[in-house]
């Protein structure tokens, strides 16, 4: 097969990279290493089933590209850390990259898009778990609306895109994924954790820490990527993909400090705005229409983030 990832460099896209690589499919990654980083892709880089193109879709000229059996959108900084000082990049890989992507879709003829959205859209729930169905709690203009409301945008326009062209275009919604490639300093609370046990440093919690989050392994989530990219007749659907076993980020600080062996201690620090009270996926329609369950446990999955976190 012939794929093409934008954001193939980043923590997830480069995971889904070598996955294909591996499966002897010829890809083209398109990322312009804003956050994504060319390290993440050792092993493959000289591959040459591989094709790197180093631009922002923002801008990027695909009419040299072929068809693709297979085009997925990663292309977007995911960060809480950076929903400030990359928002502008945020709104506009969101709205003038994907509708650019979305016309070089429709006239080189690919077969399916897969596009990755995110739990965020969701924002605050007052329902849990959060079902595909749930249309979220958001604020418009909150410090974290610039990531909310782009992949909300997103979903607008391929639907709209779907409606008038017919696209097979699907949707996944994205929850707290972990695991090796990701950057030290990219602001998630696993990383954010392992990365102060390992170095004796004081584990800060936001809150109280009685906030539920629930994180998927990067393995299952590539598992649950590449599903979503080759079952047919998926055309319009949109999709959960995480882990739904539910923690208090309390317990995580405190399940890593034992994993880790560490010194450290847990600090509390006042919550950021609009940062949500429960996080957890319903994936009834991913076992369903998928067949696709995650299968590394959060101890497991913590266990090769730290041996990985302690050898880079």
């Amino acid at each position: 097969m012939k794929i093409l990832i934008t954001g193939g460099a980043g923590f997830i896209g480069s995971h889904l990279t070598k996955y294909f690589i591996a499966e002897g499919d010829e890809v083209v990654v398109v990322d312009n290493f804003i956050t994504g980083d060319k390290n993440n892709l050792k092993g493959i880089i000289n591959s040459k089933s591989l094709k790197l193109i180093e631009t922002d879709i923002v801008e990027f000229d695909y009419r040299d590209l072929p068809t693709f059996d297979i085009v997925y959108d990663l292309a977007s900084p995911a960060s809480p850390v950076v929903f400030e000082t990359l928002s502008f990049e945020i709104l506009k890989v969101n709205s003038i990259g994907l509708f650019n992507l979305l016309d070089f879709f429709i006239k080189s003829k690919s077969k399916k898009f897969v596009f990755s959205s995110t739990s965020e859209v969701y924002g605050n729930p007052s329902v849990s778990p959060q079902p595909e169905s749930y249309f979220g709690n958001v604020n418009t203009t909150g410090p974290r609306s610039v990531y909310d409301e782009g992949k909300r945008f997103a979903e607008a326009t391929i639907s709209a895109y779907i409606r008038k062209y017919n696209i097979d275009a699907r949707i996944v919604r994205i929850f707290n994924t972990y695991g090796p490639n990701m950057r030290r300093d990219d602001g998630r609370f696993i990383s954010n954790f392992i990365n102060q046990a390992i170095t004796n440093q004081p584990i800060t919690v936001y809150g109280d820490g009685q906030q539920t989050r629930s994180s998927c392994f990067i393995s299952d989530m590539v598992d649950a990527l590449v599903k979503t990219g080759e079952t047919e007749g998926l055309r319009g659907e949109i999709i959960n993909i995480g882990n739904p076993d539910e923690r208090k980020v309390i317990e995580v600080a405190k399940l890593i400090k034992k994993l880790t062996n560490s010194g450290s201690n847990i600090e509390f620090k006042p919550i950021c705005e609009d940062d949500p009270k429960i996080r957890c996926p319903d994936i009834g329609k991913a076992k369903r229409i998928l067949n696709w369950n995650p299968k590394v446990s959060l101890e497991e999955g913590l266990q090769i983030t730290i041996n990985y976190f302690k050898n880079i």
